[in-house]
């Protein structure tokens, strides 16, 4: 086997490399999965939510590492962000259709965990 090289299973042309480092989909995956990108997903299926919203709404979170979980899902393309030009800026934030899709599983990952820890 040659250095860095990866066998491709059949019938996978096309698709992503996720076991490389260069690959951009592991990027996403890294963002998605990161401590506070799921918490960030979560929070924003059932409503879009404004910076300080969102800071409640995920407990432990400091306003650094909300800031730097945002810049990377908005960068990713799974969630929108809308200033309003006012006094201090009003900054909301929402899921895309992209970030709907990846953010559902999850959120139906933490209710399935959530209903076996209760029972």
């Amino acid at each position: 086997m040659t250095g860095g090289s990866q066998l491709t299973p059949p019938g996978t042309e096309g698709r992503y490399e996720v076991f490389h480092t260069d690959c951009v989909a592991r990027d996403v995956v890294d963002h998605v999965t990161s401590r506070w990108g799921i918490w960030v997903l979560i929070s924003l299926q059932r409503n879009d939510l404004r910076f300080f919203e969102l800071r409640e709404s995920i407990q432990g979170i400091s306003e650094k590492m909300l800031a730097q979980s945002l810049r990377a899902l908005v960068a990713d393309g799974l969630i929108w962000r809308r200033v309003e030009p006012t006094t201090p800026p009003q900054v909301t934030y929402g899921l895309t259709e992209f970030g709907r899709d990846v953010g559902e599983p999850l959120t139906e990952l933490f209710d399935r965990i959530t209903r076996r820890l209760a029972d």
